[in-house]
């Protein structure tokens, strides 16, 4: 399924959105606001969501804050 900002709607990546803290939280603590900035840039249509993986990534590497 291509989840890139062109082929969805803000409403359909919300849910995305929605789904994917579901079960990260599923376990841990909930994420940083480091990490739910990062994630707002996916639902506001600024940044796809491989490079919004990509910062997750380097922000859990650089501070253990995920």
């Amino acid at each position: 399924m291509d989840l890139s900002i062109k082929n969805t709607t803000r409403e359909q990546r919300k849910e995305i959105v929605k789904n994917a803290l579901a079960i990260s939280i599923s376990g841990t603590d909930f994420p940083s606001d480091k990490s739910l900035q990062i994630i707002k840039e996916y639902v506001d249509g600024i940044t796809e969501l491989e490079d919004v993986q990509k910062k997750i990534v380097f922000l859990y590497k650089k501070d253990g804050d995920f």
